[in-house]
């Protein structure tokens, strides 16, 4: 079938609740994709930071093949001999008591959000039912009703109402009105994405988040670090929160943490909020399954191995200064902004311009796909593992592109 069929057969049985770039994908492998009709492209979008160690990662499906002919799925009915080995693994690695394993990003920010509350009736002592998580405004980590509740997007949370309570917005990267909030006894935590992604890659100022490690710890109040897009080498290190070597108290990981071949997510803290759950009131079917434990230790492994920390720090730099340079000549970008490989163009256009779009349009005829977020904001996000001459060739494209716009 044609990628114009393809796109009609999803039109007619699928919901219409994506707004894909028109291209249909049918193989991928490193730092490219191919269409149905064998047209090449880069991936700049890394399937929003899944693919961190590129599609279709040798070591990675190695784990998965050989895991899926010993056994898949148990449920947490029994324990099975790969959970504990991932267990150690991932709480080893980023240094905290304890993981507890999901499948999803959004499962992730739901169970932190569980957590923090029944550490804030347990420890801190707050009022039945009256618990405040805190959350900036411009935050996206799904579309569950929680997440929604906590967006103040209208395309999120219009029309799904009514939504959850003791849910608070405060400005992202202000400081004095994070402090004015947590000065209420009854707020458990305050939840943040170090940079804020699907937002536009919105990088706060230096040392924001070394105030809120600051201010939380005054207030005793629980710092959740989203780092579910950020994390897992995208931003430079590790983790974003590493570049200010903070420590939050719940991490939620998810996408990259499988390498993009699987459902993985996961929440770490240690003993003392962990443990404030008991057996019966959180859980999940698939989450902590055999097969996506030995994937994620893969994945992870990759990470580590190849390096891939420095390698998004050092062609980060390399690509935001070629397109800066570029941008500064252009009055059709107004600003590129980003960390690591994780990286945005602003247009100078409105947000409900299509301008974006069409830019995606014509990058993805010269073989790069991108995707806009919020109207007037191209992102950027390659997998890890792209070397010098790739960027080199990408930012040609980029700019290529843009001039003949």
């Amino acid at each position: 079938m044609t990628s114009n069929e393809l796109i009609d057969l999803e039109l007619k049985f699928g919901a219409h609740n994506y707004h894909p770039l028109p291209v249909v994908l049918e193989r991928g492998e490193g730092v490219y994709v191919w269409d149905v009709e064998g047209k090449r492209y880069f991936d700049f979008l890394s399937a929003y930071s899944a693919v961190n160690q590129g599609h279709c990662h040798p070591h990675i499906i190695s784990a998965l093949e050989k895991q899926s002919k010993m056994l898949t799925l148990t449920s947490r009915a029994f324990h099975n001999n790969v959970l504990g080995q991932y267990e150690e693994f991932i709480t080893k690695l980023f240094k905290y008591d304890k993981v507890l394993p999901m499948n999803t990003g959004v499962e992730g920010g739901e169970t932190a959000n569980k957590l923090a509350r029944k550490w804030g009736y347990l420890k801190k002592n707050i009022p039945e039912d009256k618990a405040r998580i805190i959350f900036a405004k411009g935050n996206f980590w799904g579309r569950t009703l929680a997440a929604i509740s906590s967006s103040d997007d209208p395309t999120s949370y219009k029309g799904f109402g009514p939504y959850m309570p003791g849910y608070s917005l405060i400005p992202y990267n202000d400081i004095p009105s994070l402090e004015n909030e947590l000065k209420d006894p009854n707020v458990c935590a305050f939840m943040v994405e170090p940079i804020q992604g699907e937002a536009g890659v919105v990088v706060p100022d230096n040392q924001y988040l070394s105030e809120v490690r600051r201010l939380c710890t005054k207030y005793n109040v629980l710092f959740i670090a989203d780092e579910v897009q950020t994390g897992i080498a995208r931003t430079g290190k590790m983790l974003a929160c590493d570049h200010e070597n903070v420590r939050p108290d719940i991490l939620i990981l998810g996408k990259a943490l499988s390498g993009g071949v699987f459902p993985v997510s996961a929440v770490l803290c240690d003993d003392e909020i962990m443990m404030c759950i008991k057996p019966g009131e959180h859980g999940s079917t698939f989450g902590g399954n055999p097969l996506a434990c030995k994937v994620a230790i893969a994945a992870l492994e990759v990470v580590i191995k190849e390096n891939l920390s420095d390698n998004a720090h050092k062609l980060g730099k390399l690509f935001r200064a070629k397109l800066s340079s570029f941008a500064a000549n252009n009055s059709l970008i107004s600003e590129i902004r980003g960390k690591g490989l994780l990286n945005a163009m602003v247009i100078n256009d409105s947000p409900e311009s299509s301008t974006a779009w069409d830019i995606c349009i014509k990058l993805r005829d010269n073989g790069l796909l991108a995707k806009p977020t919020h109207g007037n904001i191209i992102r950027f996000a390659p997998p890890l593992i792209i070397n010098d001459s790739q960027i080199e060739e990408c930012c040609d494209i980029i700019k290529t592109t843009i001039a003949n716009f």
